[in-house]
């Protein structure tokens, strides 16, 4: 037997696949061949891709340059003995590696959602046996039997279909289930297209057939979707990156300030060990210890806050990312629109009317020239729904709040469009018993059902199908009022082309009153009378058109990348109001793009059907390599490996697979795309107050190592020492610079445009505040020791009010910091009272600091005067008008 991964099965005749896999068309292969098989491929299985194992993975989150910073900082205090201060700034490290490790490995969970995919049972013909087996024991060239409801285990070449239709939602993204039949096909024919192949994970919605494995395991078309997601990227996000980049400059800035440092000192005469000593003091005072535990804090806020608005979010760093995005590659099944087939127009008596409502909640009304009709009063109307209804195998339940369908989705369509003009299945079809059936079949294209109409003692064949089929057969038409007029088929043709341009997919319908006993297609072949057209589409969710203007607002792209048809894609976009709705690029045009044209093509066009999962995959690189950072939303399959590339994937949580989930970085519980946009709005406001606490809590660090340098090069005492360092640092990150992560979101958030994701965390003006801030710092608590000192009073005393003015001033200016343009009054001064619950906090732990004997024991504090305490305030109101100041500058130029 030969067999390849490459060979194009939907291209070769039947009696062509079966010699390839040695095979037989009625007995299938022996137990014994099926046994030497499965040795040779394996089990049908997905292979396990695994990355790093648990301890590696463990001890990897430490392996960044800001935790280096961190350890460098810990084990400086645990050589100064400052246990507690270690032991703290150790917690902060493990518990930031403890979540890392989590997010990490909950992401690798992906390729185990789909081996869970397969674990089903299938019947199958062996030796000429029907048997039940394993899915995972199935071999090329075996003979599969498929049923209604069953879930395909391989890649089958299919051998016999009868009526058969398969849901292929998952893997491809077409909305509706697809007719298969047997018959060959170009080599050229795209995945969604072949009708003659059936994929694992997919689903038999209606009908059976016989099919022959083709491809198991990794073989097969999800297998090449697992290949995908395990190579699929796992990225930096725009965060991670902006921290990994500061944290190398901030890791070199320090170590070159404090040899600079000890080299000075060295050189003016001190012993090496006070140098050593002042180049701690220099270390620990520029090492942000509160960082980590402020990124990690901001950003566990603003998952809460985005659970409240329906996106659970798996991965921290996701939250930011949100708020960066420039573009959202969106699918269309399930995630623009509602996934569930509605009757939107119906043409019936020579009138046009269209159905409101969506999904199979039937609840809607009809109207007629815009304005609502009783239905009751238009007999063609009702007429073409009972056929719909009558001439139909699915069933629409109820379920406490909720309605379910059992059949075909276009079926089910149809029993909720009858339904909404009040009839109801059941009342229905026991005044009109069926008695007897003509199946739908490809080639006739129409299914036919007999009824008895007891009221009127008649009997009636209820047809659908294509117009095609059912034009050729019918004589007349009713009008309005059920009066048979003659046929105008040109009529008819105008209403098929204006509702197959809107997208809706259009079923014929027509009555036959001359079967008596049973019905066969001679006794339909003519003089039926036809009864109109129903249209139907899967409708775009109501609120997405909203949210998608709100992302143009925002600047953002929105695509839409879909398996679907590009008809379909095209009148869901137009309907939605995506730009460029007029054009759609198919994946077989894209197949004959070079580089050049693919990127050019990915960056300006809106909209992409008949996409396969590779071309998905492609699309959210290419974007990516234009320096967009893109989100990607799904549902399916098929979607997975873009979730995993994307900067950020989203993942349906009602309607999504398990494999989608697995692979996203966010997840939204209400499966509607106004959360994206929700969303994004929280990821911005995340991001701004990160960059507000960077903005707070550098000049701290920059200043306190200005004064040690100051000190230094002075040949002065030090003004503060590295255990007060360490109290500054820490507990004003605590009690100020962690309010800032619950402020709010500053208004006209949406109408600014993405951040360019190269642009560092700091920008110019925000760096000259910094260094501004620092400065003043430096001026403010140097100049009061020398002060304090030239006044005679003790180096504790004066050590005591530098810390002082550090505390004052980081206070003062944590009010200029909770907007970066505004004043606090233009925001509401308490529109976050946290930030005055902190205030008053850190005062009364300098007031401890300051007086009370076991602080001042601990941290060489001393009492110290109302001159003094006049002197610490003015300094802090000093930076805090300064910066008012040079905000007020800043508005003015911008």
């Amino acid at each position: 037997m030969s067999k390849s991964k490459q060979t194009p099965w939907h291209s070769l005749p039947i009696n062509k696949v079966l010699t390839e896999l040695n095979s037989d068309s009625t007995l299938g292969i022996s137990e014994a061949e099926a046994q030497s098989r499965l040795k040779h491929f394996g089990p049908n299985l997905l292979t396990p891709r695994r990355g790093k194992g648990p301890i590696k993975l463990f001890l990897s989150q430490f392996h960044q340059p800001l935790v280096y910073i961190l350890l460098l900082s810990a084990a400086t205090t645990a050589l100064l003995q400052e246990w507690v201060d270690s032991g703290v700034i150790f917690g902060v490290v493990l518990v930031n590696a403890v979540i890392g490790f989590i997010q990490e490995a909950n992401a690798l969970r992906a390729i185990d959602a789909l081996s869970r995919v397969l674990s089903i049972n299938s019947t199958v013909i062996r030796a000429g046996q029907k048997r039940s087996l394993p899915a995972v024991d199935l071999v090329p060239g075996d003979l599969v039997v498929l049923q209604s409801g069953d879930k395909i285990p391989a890649d089958l070449r299919l051998l016999q279909c009868r009526e058969l239709q398969i849901d292929e939602s998952a893997l491809t993204g077409e909305s509706i289930p697809v007719g298969k039949r047997p018959a060959e096909l170009e080599i050229s024919t795209l995945l969604a297209d072949r009708y003659n192949m059936a994929y694992s994970s997919t689903l038999v919605t209606f009908g059976n057939g016989l099919g022959v494995v083709v491809e198991t395991g990794d073989h097969t078309e999800i297998g090449l979707i697992n290949s995908m997601i395990a190579s699929a990227t796992d990225l930096d996000t725009p965060l991670t990156k902006k921290m990994a980049q500061f944290s190398h400059f901030l890791l070199w800035l320090i170590v070159d300030f404090a040899v600079l440092t000890f080299a000075v000192g060295v050189w003016r005469g001190e012993s090496m060990l006070n140098m050593f000593m002042a180049s701690v003091a220099l270390a620990v005072g520029a090492i942000p210890e509160g960082l980590p535990a402020a990124i990690t804090i901001t950003l566990a806020i603003g998952v809460s806050r985005m659970a409240k608005r329906n996106a659970i979010i798996r991965k921290l760093p996701a939250v930011e990312t949100l708020g960066g995005t420039t573009v959202i590659c969106s699918d269309k099944t399930g995630t623009l629109t509602q996934n569930q087939m509605t009757v939107q127009a119906i043409y019936a008596g020579g009138e046009y009317f269209t159905v409101s409502g969506g999904g199979y909640i039937p609840k809607g009304d009809f109207h007629l020239n815009g304005k609502t009709i009783q239905t009751e009063l238009y007999p063609a109307l009702m007429e073409i729904l009972k056929a719909g209804l009558l001439c139909n195998d699915a069933r629409l339940i109820r379920e406490a709040e909720q309605w379910r369908i059992e059949g075909d989705p276009t079926e089910a369509a149809l029993l909720v469009a009858a339904r909404k003009a009040g009839l109801h299945h059941d009342s229905v079809c026991d005044g009109h018993p069926r008695l007897d059936v003509i199946p739908f079949e490809s080639q006739h294209q129409f299914m036919a059902t007999l009824h008895q109409n007891i009221a009127q003692d008649q009997r009636h064949v209820y047809l659908k199908g294509s117009l095609e089929s059912l034009l050729a057969r019918c004589d007349h038409a009713f009008d309005a009022q059920m009066n048979r007029i003659p046929l105008h088929a040109d009529a008819l043709h105008e209403q098929l082309h204006l509702m197959a341009e809107q997208g809706l997919r259009v079923l014929a319908f027509a009555r036959c009153d001359h079967c008596d006993n049973d019905v066969q297609h001679e006794e339909v072949r003519t003089g039926l009378t036809l009864l109109g057209l129903q249209a139907m589409i899967d409708p775009p969710r109501p609120e997405a058109a909203a949210s998608i203007a709100a992302c143009y607002s925002a600047g953002i792209q929105v695509k839409m990348i879909t398996g679907d048809h590009p008809v379909t894609a095209r009148a869901i976009a137009g309907q939605l109001g995506m730009k460029n709705a007029d054009r759609v690029i198919s994946g077989a045009e894209l197949q004959d793009m070079d580089d050049s044209r693919y990127a050019q093509a990915a960056s300006d066009c809106s909209i992409f059907a008949r996409i396969t999962p590779e071309q998905k995959l492609l699309l959210v690189k290419t974007l990516q390599a234009g320096g967009h950072v893109v989100a990607m939303t799904g549902d399916g399959v098929n979607d997975a490996p873009a979730l995993r590339q994307a900067d950020i994937g989203v993942a349906m949580g009602l309607g999504g697979t398990e494999v989608a989930k697995e692979a996203a970085a966010m997840v939204l519980t209400d499966d509607q795309f106004a959360t994206i946009e929700a969303a994004v709005e929280e990821g911005r406001g995340v991001f701004d107050n990160l960059v507000k606490f960077i903005a707070w809590t550098l000049p701290t660090n920059l200043g306190e190592g200005l004064v040690i340098m100051a000190a230094v090069f002075a040949d002065v005492a030090l003004p503060i020492t590295p255990v007060q360092i360490l109290w500054i640092n820490m507990t004003t990150a605590v009690l100020l610079g962690l309010m800032l992560a619950f402020e709010p979101k500053e208004p006209g958030l949406m109408k600014r445009t993405p951040r360019n994701p190269e642009q560092p965390i700091l920008t110019r003006h925000l760096v000259f505040r910094v260094v501004l801030v620092g400065i003043l710092l430096l001026a403010a608590a140097f100049g009061l020791f020398q002060w304090e000192l030239s006044q005679g009073e003790s180096l504790a005393k004066a050590r005591t009010v530098a810390v002082n003015v550090f505390v004052s001033c980081e206070l003062f200016y944590l009010f200029n910091c909770r907007s970066l343009y505004f004043s606090m009054f233009k925001i509401g001064l308490f529109s976050n009272l946290w930030v005055i619950f902190g205030a008053l906090s850190m005062i009364s732990l300098q007031v401890l600091f300051t007086y009370w004997p076991p602080m001042q024991r601990l941290f060489g504090s001393e009492a110290i005067g109302r001159d003094e305490w006049l002197l610490v305030v003015a300094a802090g109101i000093t930076v805090y008008c300064t910066i008012g100041c040079e905000k007020w500058l800043l508005r003015r130029i911008r």
